[in-house]
């Protein structure tokens, strides 16, 4: 196969910097800026009339889901003015632009051409508006026929000697309907190869859940937060990442609830929230979220939460049953001896020097915790990509059983999902390791045996296809390459397959790194009409505490030649199948009420789907934490006892973490701003402590470059400007997914096998340039 000659980001030496303006740190989220800017952005597109139709539309009932996060609406009346975030209406217009790339576009800008700009430029060239296919040996995508495309996947899975020689990845916008339709083909196909954006993110969520509490969701509902007395908020920054959160922070705070925020970085939207719906908000008064703040070093937080449990405990063995639950532990829960002989063994001050919270600060939040049992505790990535996730997030598990928080009105777990329906595609079936029960649903409904062997995740994946052991790969949505881990080693495998397949709404830098031949799908954004038969078909989606709701579109598609994913899914089912196939895929296509049905008959939980649906609030999914059980094989919760990790870090290396600017969501980035951190105009800067600066002889503002060497293997993220920012002496902190490339492949958490992009060791030095002395 052909080698790729595009630019990868962050692996190349980048002609030019965009040129770095700092501002102020803000101290405040939201507020009228971020109207401001999701109007500005929305009309832009979208212009004014399809613009406000989409906004007006996004999150109410009856219209469609935010493509965005993964946060709930609420389950009674929802704003009359604005049911959505920043961010929702900066992806929102981006689906509802009136930009298009015909054939033209294509025939006039080669691969090569386009693979040199940023992702910023390539994101924002507008909607794919046909099929289109690059030939083997081509140079440019030219437009080819549905029919025809359909028919060269098909042809390219079948010549495969094995099906276990395809992977079929999923993004997290895809919706129940499509993802259900889309497994059940993979598996008729005979393979379990369902890597998906999951691995990539709370895989170390679900594993953590499912082996203590028996469910890999967590278990609190929206209404939960408004009845807490404490909300920790660990690893998640969601002011800029699911800003509508912010909202319920504020109503739950104003209720009474005390809101400790752990984190290596104090991002504005956990300082402080101004909302732009209410007086209070426009005027900025008011506006206080955290309570407390523990500025944490990064992997940190095991430590900090042993010494939280350790300082409990001995309160807890001055004055029995005052601290602890000793009912619940006794009744619903094993392994509390062990994990309690475990914690009389450490010293809480140790642990402060090691997470780097001063101890006074920590011996305030057990205080705070040692009366209180109705405690939340939220998280994100910034746990779940960590060499230990598994086991911090365990920890977790442990705060929270000791005080009996789970399966209580106000209490329990709340691993925050970042795309909108990533929890929904695992849900109904993609997955990689299906359960027993799953594969025996399947093959009792659908007449035909689903293959057993676990197949690949996304980490796996990777590594197959460098290894030339995968022909195909079909990616249905999300941006696979600048989403996962080691870009260089990622874009080396892609280039080795036959054929590479992208179902996409908007270009990205998959479909310029490819195999050697590529087909762009281009299907349907949530906010597009998808009329069948004369009605317009809804899709639904499951948000990050478990609620089921439909998905309406509103706007007339920006082209005729657009299908939704579950025609693509049928139709490709279809041309590779044929008659072999025991579906009937046509019945599918017609009506998506069958694809439901046949959901509620395959996955337990989705009794009178059809019907349930169409209700205003959608329905909730069991969650058998939320009843107060627990799914294991002993029917009781499990405590979990685990070391202290030792990170060794030489005299200049530094732990780096990926984060997200506030111009941005997932790969898809909307500018070049980050307001809230105060840097403007640029991407590529590593944030870093004032001594980290100074002990480099560097300055900031320096320009830099970033390496890894993992392993033995040399990354480079070229030409970085430094920016002095309040992290902690050790850390660094750099945008995904500009520093992907520092993150090796082979460094993964412990059981979900998630890549560790929030623990990269670096080193960073003075930017080279090629035959000079510096």
């Amino acid at each position: 196969m052909a080698e790729s000659p595009i630019i990868i980001p962050g692996s190349e030496n980048p002609d030019k910097l965009t040129g770095l303006k700092k501002g102020k740190i803000m101290k405040v989220a939201a507020g009228i800026p971020a109207v401001v800017s999701s109007f500005e952005k929305t009309i832009k597109e979208a212009g004014v009339q399809r613009g406000m139709k989409a906004l007006f539309n996004l999150n109410k009932k009856g219209g469609f889901d935010c493509p965005s996060c993964a946060w709930p609406d609420p389950d009674d009346e929802r704003s009359g003015i604005a049911e959505y975030c920043e961010n929702g209406a900066r992806a929102v217009a981006e689906e509802a632009t009136l930009k298009k790339l015909t054939p033209d576009f294509f025939s006039q800008n080669s691969v090569l051409e386009l693979g040199k700009l940023s992702d910023y430029e390539i994101g924002g060239k507008g909607r794919i508006a046909q099929p289109m296919f690059l030939p083997a040996g081509g140079t440019h995508y030219q437009p080819i026929t549905w029919k025809a495309a359909f028919s060269k996947i098909g042809s390219e899975l079948n010549r495969l000697p094995s099906p276990d020689e395809a992977v079929f990845y999923t993004s997290g916008r895809t919706s129940n309907e499509a993802a259900f339709l889309y497994q059940l083909f993979v598996r008729e196909f005979g393979t379990n190869n369902l890597p998906d954006c999951s691995n990539m993110c709370h895989e170390s969520s679900g594993v953590a859940l499912a082996e203590s509490l028996g469910i890999g969701k967590g278990s609190v509902t929206l209404d939960d937060f408004y009845k807490a007395e404490v909300i920790m908020i660990m690893g998640q920054n969601p002011g800029t990442n699911h800003p509508r959160m912010l909202t319920a922070l504020q109503k739950a705070k104003a209720n009474g609830a005390t809101i400790v925020s752990i984190n290596p970085l104090p991002e504005t939207g956990l300082m402080g929230f101004n909302n732009p719906q209410k007086v209070e908000g426009v005027f900025g008064r008011n506006s206080s979220l955290t309570d407390i703040f523990l500025h944490i070093k990064i992997n940190g937080d095991l430590a900090l939460l042993k010494a939280i449990e350790a300082l409990l405990l001995k309160e807890e063995e001055k004055n029995p049953g005052a601290v602890f639950d000793q009912d619940f532990i006794r009744a619903d829960t094993e392994g509390y001896e062990q994990f309690k002989a475990h914690l009389n063994t450490l010293n809480p001050e140790e642990l402060a020097k090691v997470c780097g919270v001063p101890f006074t600060q920590i011996q305030e939040t057990a205080r705070l915790l040692a009366t209180k049992s109705k405690i939340i505790v939220c998280w994100a990535m910034g746990l779940t990509q960590q060499k230990n996730a598994v086991d911090t997030i365990k920890e977790i598990v442990n705060l929270l059983l000791l005080k009996g928080s789970i399966g209580k009105p106000g209490a329990g777990t709340c691993p925050v999902r970042g795309h909108s329906n990533v929890q929904g595609d695992r849900t109904v079936g993609i997955f990689e390791k299906p359960s027993e029960q799953l594969l025996n649903s399947i093959e009792r409904n659908f007449h035909f045996a689903p293959p057993k062997k676990h197949g690949y995740d996304v980490v796996d994946a990777i590594k197959a296809m460098h290894e030339g052991k995968v022909g195909v790969f079909f990616a249905m949505g999300g941006n696979f390459l600048s989403a996962t881990p080691d870009t260089r080693y990622t874009a080396e495998a892609l280039s080795k397959c036959r054929l590479t397949v992208h179902v996409s709404t908007k270009l990205n830098r998959s479909h310029l790194v490819h195999g050697e031949e590529a087909l762009i799908l281009p299907c349907l954004g949530r906010s597009d009409m998808d009329i069948r038969n004369g009605e317009n078909q809804f899709i639904s989606c499951e948000n990050s505490m478990g609620v089921v709701q439909m998905s309406k579109g509103v706007l007339p598609p920006i082209s005729d030649q657009l299908l939704s994913e579950p025609e693509i899914v049928c139709r490709l089912a279809q041309a590779t199948l044929g008659k072999r196939s025991q579906i009937n895929w046509q019945m599918y296509i017609d009506n998506y009420d069958v694809i439901r049905a046949d959901i509620e008959r395959t996955i337990p939980g989705f009794e009178k789907y059809n019907e349930r649906v169409r209700q205003p609030a959608g329905f909730y999914l069991p969650n058998c934490n939320r009843d107060g059980k627990f799914d294991t094989s002993s029917r009781k919760a499990r405590f979990n006892v685990a070391p202290i990790p030792v990170n060794h870090l030489s005299k200049n290396e530094l732990t780096m973490m990926t984060i997200r600017s506030h111009d941005q969501f997932n790969t898809t980035i909307y500018g070049l701003n980050d307001r809230y951190r105060g840097v403007f105009n640029e991407r590529r800067v590593i944030f870093m402590n004032e001594e980290d600066i100074s002990d480099r002889n560097l300055q900031n503002g320096s320009l830099v470059d970033l390496h890894n060497d993992f392993g033995g293997v040399e990354r480079v993220a070229h030409k970085f400007l430094v920016v002095a920012y309040p992290i902690p002496k050790g850390c660094t902190a750099t945008y995904f997914p500009e520093t992907n490339v520092l993150v090796p492949i082979d460094s993964v958490a412990d059981k979900s096998n998630t890549p560790t992009s929030k623990q990269v060791v670096i080193t960073v030095s003075k930017h080279h340039i090629p035959g000079s002395e510096t």
